[in-house]
């Protein structure tokens, strides 16, 4: 593993004792998963880990005073959203080892893509008065490991708000908008989001009994899913840069569409299904109504 070289001296890892990220969930705590196959944006996570660290040998090993401030953090970032921030702040003084409970909560509408959490120990204040080559600047890096947690729902992934449509320009008798902004290459969570007709409440018990859907609701879902796809692959085969090859930044709008186009139509060009909406919009619709297994039953 390639290894990045500061310029200043670090403490060895085993200052630092971790015990592993877990999942909080109704049931209890459960080990970190690769991935949650039924996340979606309405989904909160609360994660959990453990960490031990020696104070004493952490400074002296770091040529760092013994009065010099610590800071234990968890950072998340979320690749599908590009958003970023701290989960947990722990300012370290003392002597003695201590050990902290980190627990982050997240708010499901601004993840996305793939989950990193990054938990790091960092120099807490500025120390001009420690040895030569220790590190000075608050922030400085002295330990760091990551986690990686994939979010990958069945659930349309962007993000969902429920308003009243009468007071927008949208037609009141509308059960949902899809709401597309951005180029190919915004990041997909601010350039994507599923507005609910509040008024319309057949589909608004649909999305919230997304978990346990009645048969009704389980219809509802899929007219809604069928549509948020023909709408995305309409705008996707309406630019000109979404093309045979192309290729996107991980988590862009670009991305997501491309991943979405390959698996509705899987072995077909882009330019072929470009053509055929243009010419035969009927059989396009057709086609894609057969690729999203519109109104078949869960396997």
């Amino acid at each position: 593993m390639a290894r990045h070289a500061l310029p200043y001296r670090v403490p060895p890892r085993d200052v630092v004792e971790t015990g592993p990220w877990t999942l909080v969930t109704p049931d209890g705590e459960v080990p970190l998963p690769e991935a949650i196959d039924d996340w979606d944006y309405q989904m909160d996570l609360s994660l959990r880990r453990r960490v031990t660290v020696d104070q004493v040998r952490t400074r002296a090993r770091a040529g760092l005073p013994e009065d010099t401030e610590l800071m234990l953090s968890a950072v998340w970032t979320a690749t599908g959203s590009n958003l970023r921030g701290p989960g947990h702040v722990t300012c370290l003084t003392g002597a003695e080892p201590v050990t902290v409970d980190l627990d982050v909560r997240l708010r499901g509408a601004d993840l996305g893509g793939v989950l990193l959490l990054e938990t790091a120990l960092v120099l807490g204040r500025r120390r001009d008065d420690a040895r030569p080559a220790a590190p000075r600047r608050a922030g400085s890096v002295l330990w760091q490991d990551t986690a990686e947690l994939r979010l990958q729902g069945d659930a349309p992934q962007f993000p969902m708000a429920v308003i009243d449509f009468s007071r927008t320009s949208f037609p009141n008798g509308a059960a949902w908008h899809v709401q597309i902004d951005g180029e190919l290459d915004s990041a997909a969570m601010g350039s994507l989001l599923l507005l609910i007709n509040e008024r319309n409440t057949v589909t608004t018990e649909a999305f919230q009994n997304a978990a346990r859907p009645r048969p009704v609701d389980r219809a509802v879902l899929s007219a809604a899913h069928a549509d948020v796809a023909r709408t995305l692959m309409e705008h996707a085969l309406s630019h000109e840069d979404f093309a045979d090859g192309c290729d996107f930044a991980e988590g862009s709008l670009g991305a997501t569409l491309l991943s979405l186009f390959q698996r509705l139509f899987p072995e077909q060009s882009v330019t072929d299904v470009r053509l055929r909406r243009q010419h035969s919009p009927g059989l396009f619709s057709s086609e894609l109504q057969a690729a999203v297994k519109i109104f078949e039953e869960p396997q």
